[in-house]
C-alpha cells in the first residue's frame, strides 16, 4: 500500500467543558472562532488559558467547540517543562493522566486528570480508508523525506465520515523530520 496524506503539525492546545469555559470566562461566554481547522467543526479560538504544572506555566490556546472533557494536549517537551509526566494517548483516553490548574480572565480550575501527549494519527474518511485498504483503530507507518526524512511508526487510524484526511503529529515529531508548512507522508504500510 502506498498512498500521500498531508501531515499537519499540532501545537500545544486544550478542549474544555462548557462547565469549565463558565469558570475560566465567565458564566455564557462563547468561543469565538479565530480560524477554522482542517477537521470539520473544529475551529481555533483568540482565547487562550494559562496551564500550570509542578515545575512551571505555559500559555494554551483553546480549541473549539466544547468537549465532553477536559483535555490538555501537550508534546513531551512541553509537558516534561511543565514537570508532568503524561502518557501518550489517543484523544479522549483520559484515564490515569495528570490534571493540571487552568487559569482563565474570569476563575481557574484544577482538573482531576486531562494532560496527555497526544498519539500520533490519521484522521480518514470511510471513502479514503477503503482505498487505502485501512481499518479504523488500524496502526499504520508513514514515511517522511527530506533531509531529516523517517518513517513513523505506530500511526493510529481513525476513521469516521466526521473526518477529513490528514495526519496529525505534534511539533516535536515535526522538527525530528525537520517538517515545515503542510508537508506531505507516504502511508507505506
Amino acid at each position: 500500500m502506498s498512498h500521500k496524506v498531508t501531515i499537519e503539525g499540532s501545537g500545544k492546545h486544550c478542549h474544555v467543558t462548557r462547565e469549565t469555559l463558565d469558570v475560566l470566562f465567565g458564566k455564557g461566554f462563547e468561543l469565538e472562532v479565530k480560524k477554522m481547522l482542517s477537521q470539520p467543526g473544529q475551529f481555533a479560538t483568540p482565547q487562550k488559558v494559562t496551564v500550570v504544572g509542578p515545575k512551571g506555566k505555559t500559555t494554551l490556546s483553546i480549541i473549539g467547540p466544547c468537549r465532553k472533557a477536559d483535555q490538555i494536549e501537550l508534546s513531551l517537551t512541553d509537558a516534561r517543562a511543565l514537570g508532568l509526566d503524561c502518557p501518550i494517548r489517543e484523544s479522549g483516553d483520559l484515564a490515569g493522566s495528570p490534571g493540571v490548574t487552568l487559569i482563565g480572565d474570569a476563575g481557574e480550575v484544577t482538573t482531576k486528570e486531562g494532560a496527555i501527549i497526544a498519539k500520533r494519527h490519521l484522521h480518514i474518511t470511510p471513502e479514503d480508508a477503503a482505498s487505502f485498504g485501512i481499518k479504523d483503530k488500524q496502526n499504520i507507518k508513514l514515511r517522511v523525506g527530506g533531509e531529516r526524512g523517517l518513517i513513523f511508526d505506530e500511526v493510529v487510524a481513525r476513521v469516521s465520515p466526521d473526518y477529513a484526511t490528514y495526519v496529525h503529529i505534534d511539533y516535536d515529531e515535526m522538527n525530528a523530520a525537520a517538517l515545515s508548512g503542510t508537508p506531505e507522508g507516504e502511508i507505506i504500510g
